[in-house]
Parts: structure tokens; sequence; C-alpha cells
């Protein structure tokens, strides 16, 4: 098949949306400058590292990613790309999104497809040759399939179900290894940006200001925001806003009345957590709690 006909995604989209219900895969290449700030979404994110370097933060842990390197992103799972420059100009990757209601569907209640994303060992594999050979050549088969044009429609997404049952069943047996888990010499930490999310976790439900963070780095409040820039790429207060979001998500799933929600956010009233939680996800709190809970509405 005709690599030009393959699905790419441009390296300054920013979109951080699924398209589709199930699954998105795409091929990305160059500096990914449309992900370059702190960001979340509700689905699964898998990244396959073709060739080049490549470095992003998860859990505010950088991962320095080579070759044949995978990373898996948890639903709601705060990252951004690090830009090194000279090193991630031929960066080349697989970008796959896949949604938890897709994945539930394919494990039909006998299986758990999600483990790979929720396992607490690390989200950075580099799994043996013959392994991640294995793993990719699923990957490119769904790239073809995504520019197969001539197979019906009913026989293309049986043969998609297939692929990606067998890639995931095949990802969560190797994720079981602590052995193929990502090297610590090939990571690095910022000890500021842990300890301002532990904080602001703990403190989620009170007001955050900019001064109580900055006195927290130990930093005077100009220089606290120069470097929070630089170190996400995200604006203070859009950090701690993303950050209520998250917990009012978590807090929806666990099936918390929406009611209550602002004010366990530190929202000053809900008409303000609605707005701001519209703004991230494009949809209302309510309309979240129906499509990913599934709810249905009062």
């Amino acid at each position: 098949m005709n690599r030009q006909q393959l699905s790419m995604m441009e390296a300054d989209d920013a979109r951080q949306y699924m398209l589709k219900d199930n699954f998105e895969i795409y091929e990305k290449k160059g500096i990914p400058s449309g992900a370059m700030e702190m960001h979340f979404h509700h689905f699964y994110e898998i990244m396959f590292i073709c060739q080049g370097d490549f470095a992003i933060l998860v859990n505010n842990i950088t991962y320095h990613l080579k070759p044949g390197d995978f990373i898996l992103i948890n639903r709601n799972q705060f990252h951004h790309y690090q830009y090194v420059k000279d090193q991630h100009e031929n960066s080349k990757r697989i970008l796959m999104w896949v949604s938890a209601g897709y994945l539930e569907a394919l494990a039909k209640k006998n299986a758990d497809l999600t483990y790979c994303f929720t396992q607490t060992q690390t989200p950075a594999w580099h799994f043996p040759a013959h392994h991640r050979e294995h793993l990719s050549q699923y990957l490119t088969n769904l790239l073809n399939l995504e520019a197969d044009k001539l197979t019906p429609k009913g026989e293309k997404r049986l043969l998609e179900d297939s692929c990606l049952t067998l890639f995931f069943v095949s990802l969560n047996q190797l994720c079981r290894h602590p052995e193929f888990s990502f090297r610590i010499e090939n990571t690095s930490s910022n000890p500021m940006i842990r300890t301002l999310t532990n904080y602001i976790n703990d403190h989620i439900e009170e007001p955050i200001t900019l001064d109580t963070l900055a006195g927290q780095a130990h930093l005077s409040k100009y220089h606290f925001v120069r470097l929070f820039k630089e170190l996400t790429g995200m604006t203070v207060h859009d950090f701690v806003n993303h950050k209520k979001i998250l917990r009012a998500c978590e807090l929806i799933w666990e099936g918390e009345p929406l009611g209550n929600i602002s004010d366990l956010c530190g929202f000053s009233d809900y008409s303000s957590f609605f707005r701001n939680f519209k703004a991230v996800y494009g949809i209302s709190p309510r309309e979240f709690r129906a499509m990913y809970k599934g709810n249905s509405l009062p």
C-alpha cells in the first residue's frame, strides 16, 4: 500500500479530542509544536517512537524516549512534550487514541484491556526487539486499514477489532514484566512541579492563590510565574483550573451529585464550575456524566 495514503497528523496540530467514538491512529513527524502545553484528555493515548528522540513529561517525570520505546498515557493524566533543540527535529512516531468504552466493548467482560494504562509501574516501556516488532506490526496494520478504501466497511471494522484486541492483549502481557519498564537513568523529574501538584491536590477545595504557590516554591512571584510557564507551557491559573477539572471528573465518575462538585473542587459557584468545565471538555458536566458513566439524563 502506498505510504503516502497513511493517516497523518501535522506536527503543529493542537487537537486534543477524538473525532471518532472508538479509536484514531496517525503517523506524526517532527517537533510536535501543537502539544507544548500541559494537557489531559478523557481517552487513552499510546505513542510508539519510530525514529529520532522524543521527550515527554508525565506525572512530573520527563521520559527521554528513543526509537522502539512506548509511552502509555492514562485518561485524565497531565502530560506535555518537552522540546530539546537539535535533538527532536527528526522524530517520527505513531500516535493512537482509544476510548475507554471501546476497550470495554472489545474485552466483553472477559478481560481488562486497560491494564497497560492503569498499572503503576511506569507509563514508559522498552520491550525486547522481537516484542516491539510484534507490537509495531499491529500498529502498522491499523494504519494500513485506515488508508484502505477497498475493503467493505463491515469487514474493515472486524479487522480493526481483531487487530486491536491482539495488540492490547499482547501489550498487557508485556506490561506485567517489570524488567521491561523504563530505566531511571532515562528519566528526569522536577521537584517544584511535584511539590506544587501535591499541594494543589491536598488543597483542591480551597482558594489557591499565586502568592501561596510561589511561597511553596520558595520563589518570588515574578520568577515563579516565568519558571512555571517554561516548565509546563501553561499559566499558573490554567494549571490550577485544569487540576480542579480533573478532580471534578473523578467525582463525576464516583457518582457525586453535580450540585456538590463546585464546592468540592474549589470553584466559587456552580456557574463558574460549569463554565470552566465546558471550556476544557467542550461539553457540560451533565453531558459528560451521561456520556462517560453511562447514566441517562434526569
